[in-house]
């Protein structure tokens, strides 16, 4: 009989599978808390609540104080005792650490003071990464864990690292909605904005304003207008049209381009601080029509709230509101169509903006619930405003993995000594870098990096010690490169990859001694791989960040060698300067002796002699005043990114992001000489995968010698006739050849030098530049002679 019936899939629909980053699914009543290396967190208790402390990348000391209500201390409320002095926290509390700002009113707040203080102290130096003590609330109050440390010995690899702390509530809350963060400074309002409604706010010219997701995946129309012309009758909002044309953006970010602008262009506000980094600059906010015509007659809506918030200033209603929509996640497809989905936006991320004029704003918690914009949940956004006699660092915030807490922009140790020569800063990997200098600009640069000697900042690389009696077994096995036969006091450049082939990053190790060794690379990933591969393995060893503990800057250039000559010393158990090889390094000092300690390698990223000093962050002054001093004598000039990467093209050196990806391996990437298939007896990470691409090759990065004078860029097509067969991965002018030169990953079947190709503009086909493979990957010394002179 029921063969007589289609045949159904049985059973109930299942749920959608969706992986989310941990924030979004931690069990209910659990909450996490970073604890980064140097720096220190308070948590509020009730009585039951359990509390795991983590070491998190191993070896990083511990101190616990609980308090209670009163302020009265005592290690009892999570059922421990006290051991010795709270001394490494008191010791951060009273540093210039700004990131430790909400801790200190957190802590006057409460009426708490530490000058007594006692902590259980918890982990050694040898503790292993992921070790756990876990504690239980006895009865209310506060806990504060800290992760102290001194400065970084170059030599001893002792950085401080993150704890991770998780909290098992006893009581679930009534509504499973987030902890509004601590304020950033004393706030002059708090305003909530709750869901479906707006808020309207006077803010004074300079005064901050600071607009918050509370529970994530919710987005805030925003808009402003100049308390001044609303004064005279004149209603000019923030128009985005104006800003984007004015500023080259989608919409502005912290940094150069951070403004915000109405219809005549007066500057408005602009963009401080932004922990999220994806918003909308484009869509109108919701009104009553784009409901209808999606039937939802009569659905709430933002340019009615707004209608409502702002009548009391006399503003005018109008029927929909140009205005930013922070956190709406929108872009344009290939197709010219703008689709929308779930917002970027985390539990407490905001935007900084400073007033630039007096202005009134009006804030809404946008109340679509039909579509993804909100996350199908719209929730509340909360608004503080603070005086603009407080500092706060410009910043924009990235994540190492979708479940890390966000790492806010940084100045490097060098930064104050480089800005004394431009104000023109970019974000990169996390941290200010010059872009280019006032003074010289980046063609002069070039020419003093090529004919004299240049300083470069390139702090933000990425720094992770490596110790224990497996860490050469893990560098084995992890790097492409033999680092069996690495001398201590050598450097190797090498690639790391995935077991399919594709490269996780490239960059240099060093061997400090029999077990340690120094990995340098572009991205925290590398670090979190190598700490994931040795917890796979079971392996002894510790895998440490220590970037922040670790700035370093590149001289580079023909005369870089008689600078450096002038200022370093080395013990004599160590090379002296003038025996320092290439790939080699030694620890060395200021001047003399009892000098300023820091680490000199002969490395570098511009195809030039060249060598790179390390040191303390709190040292960087010193070191470049130094450098700076006598470099005056040999044509010395500050180099920016610009020119950095002029150089490094004509050197055929590439660059994470342009040259090569995770879908790139060593060979494509032009470094197979990184991956020694024959003379590595051992195996590592991607060995047989990279012996089949080796063997079946299906693309090479190229040369590329460009006749027009067309800029050409990263993603540029290039073509031999109709058929696309590789795309341009970084491109410039050069000053050595007077052309547009490029690098360029092509197929196997038209790599060989001489072969004509052409780089499509436009569509790819109305324009076409004509262009021809160079007979080296690099345009300037390809034999590497005088880096090796």
């Amino acid at each position: 009989m029921l063969d007589d019936y289609p045949r159904v899939r049985p059973g109930p629909p299942k749920p959608s599978k969706i992986i989310q980053p941990q924030v979004f699914s931690l069990p209910p009543g659990t909450e996490r808390y970073v604890v980064e290396g140097q720096g220190a967190v308070l948590i509020p208790v009730e009585a039951g609540d359990h509390l795991t402390i983590i070491n998190t990348e191993g070896g990083q000391h511990c101190e616990v104080v609980a308090s209670d209500p009163r302020g009265v201390l005592d290690a009892g409320i999570i059922g421990a005792n006290a051991q010795g002095d709270a001394r490494g926290l008191k010791g951060l509390l009273s540093s210039d650490n700004q990131s430790l700002r909400g801790m200190r009113m957190g802590l006057q707040a409460r009426g708490i003071d530490l000058a007594e203080a006692q902590a259980v102290h918890l982990f050694e130096a040898t503790t292993p990464a992921g070790t756990q003590e876990q504690f239980r609330a006895t009865r209310d109050g506060v806990v504060i864990i800290a992760a102290p440390g001194d400065a970084m010995d170059i030599e001893a690899q002792n950085t401080a690292t993150p704890l991770t702390v998780m909290v098992k509530r006893a009581v679930l809350k009534s509504k499973l909605r987030f902890e509004l963060p601590d304020p950033l400074a004393d706030p002059l309002q708090d305003i909530r904005v709750h869901t479906q409604t707006a808020e309207s706010y006077f803010v004074k010219a300079g005064d901050y304003i600071q607009i918050i997701d509370v529970d994530g995946r919710q987005c805030t129309d925003f808009e402003c207008f100049s308390a001044r012309k609303l004064d005279k009758g004149i209603e000019h909002a923030l128009d985005v049209t104006t800003t984007r044309t004015l500023m080259g953006h989608a919409y502005p970010m912290p940094g150069l381009h951070a403004k915000y602008y109405d219809q005549e262009m007066i500057p408005l506000v602009e963009v401080v601080q932004d922990t999220c980094g994806r918003h909308d600059a484009f869509a109108m906010a919701c009104t009553e029509k784009y409901y209808n015509d999606i039937g939802y007659p009569g659905h709430v809506n933002c340019s009615n709230n707004f209608n409502t918030a702002l009548a009391e200033h006399g503003v005018g209603a109008r029927r929909g509101w140009m205005a930013i929509n922070f956190f709406f996640n929108t872009s344009i497809d290939e197709h010219g169509v703008m689709y929308t989905d779930e917002p970027w936006s985390r539990p407490g991320d905001y935007v900084l903006l400073r007033a630039l004029t007096d202005i009134v704003c009006v804030s809404s918690a946008c109340p679509d619930d039909t579509s993804a914009a909100n996350g199908w949940n719209p929730t509340d956004i909360h608004v503080r405003t603070y005086s603009g006699e407080e500092t706060f660092q410009r910043s924009i915030a990235t994540r190492v993995t979708p479940d890390s807490e966000p790492k806010m922009t940084k100045q490097t140790g060098f930064h104050d000594s480089f800005a004394k020569h431009t104000r023109n800063f970019i974000e990169y990997n996390g941290y200010w870098l010059a872009n280019c200098y006032a003074d010289a600009g980046p063609i002069e640069e070039y020419h003093a990096c090529r004919q004299k000697c240049i300083i470069l900042d390139l702090s933000p690389l990425r720094k992770f010690e490596i110790t224990g009696p497996d860490a050469e077994a893990l560098c084995q096995y992890a790097f492409t490169r033999n680092m069996k036969t690495l001398a201590v006091g050598g450097v190797v450049y090498t690639a790391m990859c995935y077991e399919h082939g594709g490269m996780v990053d490239d960059g240099t190790v060093f061997r400090l001694g029999k077990d340690n060794f120094r990995w340098i690379g572009g991205s925290d990933y590398g670090g979190e791989w190598l700490r994931e591969l040795a917890e796979k393995l079971g392996l002894k060893v510790l895998v440490r960040a220590s970037t922040d503990q670790l700035h370093n800057v590149a001289v580079q250039g023909p005369e870089s060698r008689d600078l450096l000559r002038k200022i370093v010393w080395t013990a004599p158990h160590n090379p002296e300067f003038d025996q320092l090889g290439w790939f080699r390094f030694t620890p060395a000092r200021l001047n003399t002796e009892s000098g300023t300690p820091f680490v000199l390698s002969r490395t570098g990223y511009t195809g030039e002699l060249g060598y790179e000093v390390m040191c303390h962050p709190k040292d960087c002054a010193e070191i470049f005043d130094a450098i700076w001093q006598v470099g005056q004598d040999h044509g010395l000039k500050p180099m920016g990114l610009e020119a950095l990467d002029m150089v490094r093209i004509e050197a055929g050196l590439i660059f994470a992001g342009y040259d090569f990806s995770d879908q790139t391996d060593p060979f494509e990437a032009g470094i197979g000489f990184t991956v020694p298939l024959k003379s590595k007896t051992d195996d590592f990470i991607g060995r047989d995968a990279l012996i089949r691409r080796k063997e079946n090759p299906m693309r090479k990065l190229v040369g590329l010698e460009i006749d027009s004078n067309v800029e050409v860029g990263h993603g540029d097509c290039v073509h031999v006739g109709r058929a696309q067969i590789g795309e341009v991965t970084s491109a410039i002018r050069s000053p050595l050849l007077g052309k547009n030169i490029a690098l360029a990953r092509v197929d196997v079947a038209h790599c060989e030098p001489g072969t004509e190709l052409e780089i499509g503009k436009l569509d790819g086909h109305q324009k076409r530049l004509p262009a021809r493979i160079a007979e080296n990957l690099a345009a300037f010394d390809p034999k590497k002679e005088r880096p090796r002179s």
